[in-house]
């Protein structure tokens, strides 16, 4: 049987990323004890590694690698000649967010803007990419590897590129933005020689397409109503919808059904005025899926 081999990252987005994947009809399960995957697809192999290391090994083939998913931050990072698949916009506390490599000083330190930095000590783990940032203005700083806890080095550097979703880190160590070097959200990756294989190209599509799917559903729901038929006008004007909703004939011609797609953060405005305006039997239920 043909198998895709595909890296998953550990750390961070670990949990988010096995959530992701269930919401797409694929069940991981780790071994505390080995970085093999345990999927219950057939087809496909996994294995966990650090998300800063799979760019690289995807691009190379290491380890049998036809394909994973990174931080574009590390794509870039390692100047990795991989064919990005899909985006997946996901971070490790929500759907939809994208998470920022930004330069922060202490709350005290004199430095304001960039400028400031010119002949200054950066600390990063992302050492390519905040070279080229500073190279690219034509401002001199000396870039050094912080590998853990950067936000320490605020206070041995001059300051710090480091990464954030919400910014509640860098605030709790009293640390202050200045700029940000990059905006970055997770990627499926493939790499040059997988793609040239029918079979698992087709595959990477069909993972593509369920994952975009399990995410494109993530702050949607669906809700189903009975209404009046002459109350359809009225109600068809209150709902939104992602295309036009889905409207049926009940067998009694006085009445209609309606079914919509609608973003979760609306309903708990939008059931009242339906029912005010004459809709009932409202069903709210939740997607795993949304297919365009």
């Amino acid at each position: 049987m043909k198998t895709l081999k595909i890296a998953i990252p550990k750390g961070s987005l670990q949990e988010a990323t096995f959530a992701l994947f269930g919401r797409a009809g694929f069940n991981i399960a780790a071994n505390e004890r080995s970085y093999i995957l345990d999927i219950d697809d057939p087809e496909l192999e996994g294995i966990m590694l650090r998300a800063q290391e799979i760019a690289s090994y995807v691009e190379r083939g290491a380890l049998g690698l036809d394909a994973g998913l990174t931080g574009k931050d590390w794509i870039l990072e390692n100047g990795a000649k991989v064919k990005e698949i899909a985006e997946l916009p996901y971070a490790k506390r929500s759907a939809g967010r994208t998470v920022r490599w930004v330069l922060a000083v202490p709350e005290n330190s004199k430095i304001r803007k960039i400028e400031d930095l010119n002949g200054k000590h950066v600390a990063t783990e992302l050492v390519a990419v905040t070279k080229k940032f500073f190279a690219s203005r034509k401002i001199k700083v000396s870039v050094e590897f912080s590998w853990g806890t950067t936000e320490l080095k605020a206070y041995t550097a001059d300051a710090i590129v480091e990464v954030t979703e919400t910014g509640s880190s860098l605030r709790a160590h009293k640390l202050r933005e200045i700029a940000t070097i990059l905006e970055s959200t997770p990627r499926l990756i493939a790499n040059h020689n997988a793609l040239k294989d029918p079979w698992k190209k087709k595959k990477l599509q069909n993972l593509s397409l369920l994952l975009c799917g399990a995410l494109e559903a993530e702050d949607k729901v669906g809700l189903k109503m009975n209404l009046p038929r002459k109350a359809k006008d009225a109600i068809l004007t209150i709902l939104p919808s992602m295309k036009n909703p889905t409207v049926s004939q009940l067998t009694d011609d006085r009445w209609l059904a309606v079914e919509v797609v609608v973003s979760e953060k609306v309903v708990r405005d939008l059931i009242p005025r339906l029912k005010e305006a004459g809709a009932c039997d409202i069903i709210e239920y939740k997607l795993t899926k949304v297919i365009d």
